[in-house]
């Protein structure tokens, strides 16, 4: 797996706690969560290069990519 980048960041108490009881509803850690939600609303502008995506043919046991 890639390093991750690691910076500080400077958030409002208000939303802090906000998020941390969304992430604990969602058992994630607020850092887990956080990038999850930047990941989500980045994916949804087209900022996220497209990965390929494959199904898994439980019949054949074999993986096919999706078109």
């Amino acid at each position: 797996m890639a390093k991750k980048k690691s910076f500080p960041l400077r958030i409002d108490p208000q939303l802090y706690e906000i998020i941390h009881r969304w992430a604990e509803d969602e058992f994630r850690s607020v850092n887990a969560h956080i990038e999850y939600l930047l990941r989500q609303q980045a994916k949804q502008a087209g900022r996220l290069p497209q990965k390929a995506k494959y199904s898994y043919d439980l019949n054949t046991n074999e993986r096919k990519k999706d078109e």
